[in-house]
């Protein structure tokens, strides 16, 4: 950061070779961008060279004509709580870890997500509530600048599925009535947003089964009823289609997953604005880490090749997705798997930008943040410069990349080895 002679801190330009801006619009090349104050104030595209660019400019030029830049991301379902190994010890440990242990975990998946250029992630709950106080107590922005959405623990049905995550209301209470007290109780602290299972998870031996739904349609109703009181969207997890359809039917903010929730749930969605997490990556890393021949990780493999079938079609109907990873997930890591779902919704059909938009834009959408998302006017100027021009990603995303964050350059401490 540079400062002027009354201690103010100067503004700065860059040249972009091109520019992503993260609303799903193609990229612009040669693009003049202007920061102050950890703010874009000026974006043109612009004719003239970088050393006309030099002679006509008043202030510092940052040279970025070899490099596409894209808006800071957003990963719309992280679990920060659980590192994504296979070492099964490791992952039953930090199940049944107390605060003090899982800390240094959280800290470090939130470094990795910063030195990926990942500055907003929701968290999908874990059953001791640890991401919450995590917020609560050990943030700090100037340190952590990053934008942290926790549900705190979930809710689920009394023996089904869900147990890792969350918990279930009290022998004679409604899911709604189990949600109002644990808001008075948690006053003035309160989660940002209340995560519901609704339905079980993916069997790797039964390949499509689905599960009953946990909650019904009244149910579900007034626990969405409770939340948005008090000023809460609902996450749903739901697979399957009865699970998806109450949960959308009940007025959820997103359906989390979504895996076998067909053509009828997804018109549903495109006409009410629920959007879909579908966490794709999920198979990609139980099938990677399962052993290629088993027939767990085949299973996985045909999860992974239908759920971007979902994805094609959920495109075509006008669904709104965000990119959430899962990370916590065996074989899924903090930070780096956003780029493997980039891929996946590349892979689904959505064009460059577009899958960018949906990891930007739709994720600061779907979290309610209106300071990042996109490279536009009065956005915070968080941003990723990596080298080459747009056909090199996402690819070169791995090692080639500068990360931004509020017009600062991230310190080389944050880079890690994604």
């Amino acid at each position: 950061m540079k400062y002027d002679k009354e201690n103010k801190v100067r503004p700065v330009c860059i040249l972009a070779g091109w520019l992503i801006d993260g609303t799903g619009k193609p990229a612009r090349k040669n693009v003049k961008i202007k920061i102050h104050d950890g703010a874009f104030v000026e974006i043109n595209q612009v004719e003239t060279g970088l050393e006309s660019l030099r002679q006509l400019s008043e202030v510092e030029l940052i040279d970025f004509s070899a490099y596409t830049l894209l808006p800071a991301l957003v990963d719309s379902h992280v679990h920060l709580f659980m590192s994504g190994t296979k070492d099964l010890m490791v992952r039953q440990n930090q199940l049944e870890a107390g605060f003090e242990e899982i800390r240094p975990v959280i800290s470090e998946h939130i470094h990795r997500y910063l030195a990926f250029g990942t500055v907003a992630v929701r968290d999908g709950a874990d059953r001791l509530g640890h991401a919450m106080r995590y917020k609560e107590q050990c943030l700090e922005p100037q340190k952590m600048p990053i934008y942290l959405k926790v549900a705190g623990k979930a809710w689920k049905r009394q023996g089904r599925y869900g147990k890792l995550i969350g918990r279930s209301p009290q022998n004679g209470e409604t899911l709604a009535m189990a949600i109002q007290r644990d808001l008075e109780l948690l006053y003035p602290q309160k989660p940002d947003h209340i995560k519901i299972v609704n339905s079980g998870i993916n069997s790797l031996l039964n390949f499509g089964k689905q599960t009953s739904p946990q909650f019904n349609l009244k149910e579900m109703k007034e626990a969405i009823k409770v939340a948005a009181d008090h000023d809460l969207t609902v996450m749903v997890h739901a697979n399957g289609d009865e699970p998806v359809r109450i949960a959308v039917e009940a007025g959820c903010r997103s359906i989390e997953h979504g895996f076998f929730l067909g053509e009828d749930n997804l018109k549903r969605m495109a006409d009410r604005g629920t959007f879909w997490v579908p966490t794709a990556c999920t198979m990609k890393g139980y099938a990677e880490t399962l052993g290629v021949e088993s027939p767990e990780a085949i299973a996985a493999q045909k999860y992974l090749d239908h759920q971007v079938q979902q994805m094609v079609l959920g495109k075509r109907l006008g669904v709104t997705m965000a990119v959430g990873t899962d990370s916590g997930s065996m074989g899924v890591h903090h930070g780096r798997s956003v780029l493997e779902e980039l891929k996946l919704f590349i892979r689904a059909g959505f064009c460059l930008e577009e899958a960018i938009g949906c990891a930007s834009g739709n994720g600061a959408a779907l979290l309610g943040i209106e300071g990042v998302g996109s490279i536009s006017l009065s956005k915070e100027a968080s941003f990723i410069a990596v080298k080459g021009n747009p056909a090199s990603l996402p690819e070169n995303f791995k090692k080639n990349r500068i990360v931004f964050i509020r017009g600062e350059r991230l310190p080389d401490s944050f880079q890690c080895n994604i």
